[in-house]
C-alpha cells in the first residue's frame, strides 16, 4: 500500500510514523525543503508515551504533483491551510481516497464538493507533540476513528487490521455527527486551557475550572436533545484524564503565537446551537475571549 500523508504537523508526523511501522510505503508531503531533506537523510522518530523510541523510513516531498499513484491520501493539515491545498487535491486522481484529519467542522461540506469518490473523515484522541523536524512525541494513546462520508470503506477495514494497536483505528457510522461529537469535546476542554494556560488535566484537578466545565456541558445537553446519551460526561473527564498532562492544540496555538481552529470547533458548535434556538452564553464568552487573545497577540 502506498499512503501519502499531507502535513508534517503533530497529528500527521505520528499518523506517518505508525503507518511506516505497519509496513506501509508512506510518502509525507511538506512545505519546508530543508525538513524533507532531513527527513529523507534520518527518517522519522517516534517517542513513545513509555519512553521507548521507533524509527521509520519515510519519503518526504514538497511537491505532490510528482508523486506515483498512491491508495490513500491523509490530509493532517489544519483547518486554515486547507484552502491552500483544495486546488493541488482536486488534480489527484478519482479514484484515491481521501481521509481528512482536521479538527471541527467547517471542513465537512468543503471537503465533499471535491472529486473524489472515497471522502472519509477522522476523528482523534490521541496525544502527540513535534519536538523538531524528524521527532514527534506520543504523549497519549487515543482512538483513531474513521468514517467514510462517500464511496468504498475497503481500504480502511484494511488499515484497521494492519496498524499498530498503540494507534488503534475503528470505523464509525455517520461522519457529520462524529465530527460534531469531537467538536463538543473540544469545546469543552481547549478554550478553557488556552484563556487559562493549564493542562488538560487541571480542568479536573481545580474545583473552579471543573465548575466551568460541568457549565459547558449542561448547556450543550440543553442545547443538543440526546447529546447526552452519545457524548456523557463521563466521556469529558476520561478524556481529560487520558491527557492529563497534554497542551491543549488550542493552547499550543497561543503560546506559540498562532491563530488557533477556535472558529471551526467553538464557533462551528455556537452556529449549530444557534440554529436550535440557543445562545449557549458561557462558550460564547470563552470563544470571544480567544478570539481577543489572538488579536492582541497576547502569549502569557
Amino acid at each position: 500500500m502506498n499512503v501519502v500523508v499531507i502535513g508534517a504537523g503533530a497529528v500527521g508526523m505520528l499518523t506517518t510514523s505508525f503507518l511506516a511501522e505497519a509496513g506501509i510505503h508512506v510518502t509525507v508531503a511538506v512545505r519546508r525543503p530543508e525538513q524533507a531533506q532531513e527527513l529523507n537523510k534520518v527518517g522519522l522518530r517516534r517517542v513513545n508515551f513509555d519512553g521507548t523510541k521507533t524509527r521509520s523510513k519515510v519519503v518526504a516531498t514538497t511537491s505532490l504533483s510528482t508523486l506515483p499513484h498512491q491508495n490513500l491520501a491523509v490530509i493532517a493539515v489544519k483547518y486554515g491551510q486547507l484552502h491552500t491545498i483544495y486546488e493541488e487535491l482536486s488534480a489527484l486522481p478519482k479514484d484515491i481516497p481521501l481521509l481528512f484529519m482536521q479538527n471541527g467542522l467547517a471542513h465537512y461540506e468543503e471537503a465533499l464538493k471535491l472529486q473524489q469518490e472515497t471522502i472519509a473523515f477522522s476523528s482523534i484522541a490521541f496525544g502527540a507533540q513535534v519536538e523538531n523536524n524528524t521527532t514527534v512525541l506520543h504523549r497519549g494513546q487515543g482512538m483513531c476513528k474513521i468514517a467514510i462520508a462517500r464511496g468504498d470503506k475497503t481500504l480502511f477495514l484494511r488499515l484497521q487490521q494492519m496498524v499498530n494497536p498503540a494507534f488503534p483505528i475503528t470505523l464509525a457510522q455517520n461522519a457529520e455527527r462524529m465530527l460534531f461529537e469531537k467538536a463538543v469535546l473540544n469545546s469543552l476542554i481547549n478554550p478553557l486551557t488556552s484563556i487559562l494556560q493549564v493542562k488538560n488535566g487541571e480542568l479536573l484537578t481545580n474545583k473552579q475550572t471543573f465548575l466551568l466545565v460541568q457549565t459547558l456541558y449542561k448547556e450543550l445537553i440543553d442545547a443538543f436533545p440526546g447529546l447526552e446519551s452519545t457524548v456523557p460526561f463521563s466521556d469529558v473527564v476520561a478524556l481529560c484524564e487520558k491527557t492529563a498532562a497534554n497542551t491543549s492544540s488550542m493552547l499550543a496555538d497561543r503560546l506559540n503565537g498562532r491563530k488557533s481552529e477556535i472558529d471551526t470547533i467553538v464557533g462551528a458548535v455556537l452556529r449549530k446551537a444557534l440554529n436550535n434556538g440557543h445562545t449557549l452564553p458561557t462558550l460564547r464568552t470563552f470563544y470571544h475571549q480567544v478570539l481577543a487573545i489572538e488579536e492582541s497577540g497576547e502569549r502569557n
